[in-house]
């Protein structure tokens, strides 16, 4: 059975930073492509960030490049989002997902989800 499963989230102050982790467990960790998504309330689910498993190549929403950080350990079958500078517009559940397609945008090419972790920025 796949399991992937989020920790890290919490209440923090604008302008603060938080590490989101994701550990996935029933699958084998290298070939996925792992994603980072987050839903707002009244929002649609957007990518935030992913990691190509082929080449680690990482990609990033414009909203949040150069404040987020994405990023995976193969040996501990975790994928990680280190996030810098928060604000309130960052408020959101946050869910890993591991997709073993080409694509990296859509939530479509995800296989297998998690069940979120809440990040709530504010003062």
């Amino acid at each position: 059975q796949v399991q992937l499963v989020e920790s890290g989230g919490e209440l923090v102050q604008p302008g603060g930073s938080l590490r989101l982790s994701c550990a996935a467990s029933g699958l084998t960790f290298s070939p996925y492509n792992m994603g980072w998504f987050r839903q707002a309330p009244g929002k649609e689910r957007e990518l935030v960030a992913a990691i190509r498993w082929s080449t680690g190549s990482a990609y990033y929403a414009d909203s949040v490049k150069g404040r987020f950080t994405i990023s995976r350990d193969n040996t501990k079958n975790t994928v990680y989002l280190q996030m810098n500078s928060l604000n309130v517009e960052d408020t959101a559940v946050y869910y890993c997902a591991a997709g073993l397609g080409y694509g990296l945008f859509a939530a479509g090419a995800y296989e297998y989800w998690g069940q979120g972790t809440q990040v709530t920025v504010s003062s």
